[in-house]
């Protein structure tokens, strides 16, 4: 059945519902476009996710459901939680390490992100943040993983003269494709399916 909740885009149901190739996985994040002049040349040679298309970003939740589970239902329900946030500045003012494997970028206020994951693990339980693997999951914007320490750290000192970045955080994307990392598979398969407005301030 087609979404005809308020907010539905034409297409989006074809979009979600569409064949992809077994085993793709889907996260729903907020993309940070403000962010790229300070971290897209880092993030392209040091950032998996880059190389499979994948936006300057924070996580809200992943993995979320494989991508042929998603249909109208799942979607109105993505809609309606958003849709209950309101829209919030975000400022990305601080270097963060997770031991000497991944840097990243870090909210001065984690809050409002934490409170989308929180709200979006409860929507779908059975899509814990990250397969559940860490007891605190952290508000980040990842610059590089799994690169040399050296270069990560020459990263993580490049990108600091372009502190504070800040946006507006105005809405959740859901986005699908292979899993990141492997390098066998294509480059930029990662694409949006859907996008869910969070509610504007007035």
């Amino acid at each position: 059945m087609a979404d005809t909740s308020p907010g539905a885009r034409p297409g989006e149901d074809a979009r979600a519902a569409a064949v992809v190739p077994h085993g793709w996985e889907s996260a729903l994040l907020i993309a940070v476009p403000e962010a790229e002049p300070a971290v897209g040349e880092y993030r392209a040679r040091l950032d998996s996710s880059a190389r499979d298309g994948v936006p300057a970003h924070l996580t809200v939740l992943y993995p979320f459901l494989p991508p042929a589970s998603i249909d109208g239902a799942v979607l109105a329900s993505l809609r309606r939680l958003f849709a209950g946030f309101s829209s919030f500045a975000v400022t990305l003012d601080r270097i963060g390490w997770f031991g000497q494997e991944v840097v990243w970028l870090g909210p001065c206020d984690e809050r409002p992100f934490r409170a989308l994951t929180g709200a979006a693990f409860a929507a779908f339980p059975g899509c814990p943040p990250y397969g559940g693997r860490y007891a605190d999951v952290i508000p980040h914007l990842t610059i590089g993983d799994r690169s040399d320490p050296a270069e990560l750290r020459a990263a993580a000192e490049a990108i600091r003269p372009y502190l504070p970045v800040t946006a507006v955080a105005a809405e959740v994307t859901l986005m699908a494709g292979p899993p990141p990392g492997n390098l066998s598979s294509r480059p930029g398969q990662w694409r949006a399916l859907a996008a869910f407005p969070l509610a504007a301030n007035t």
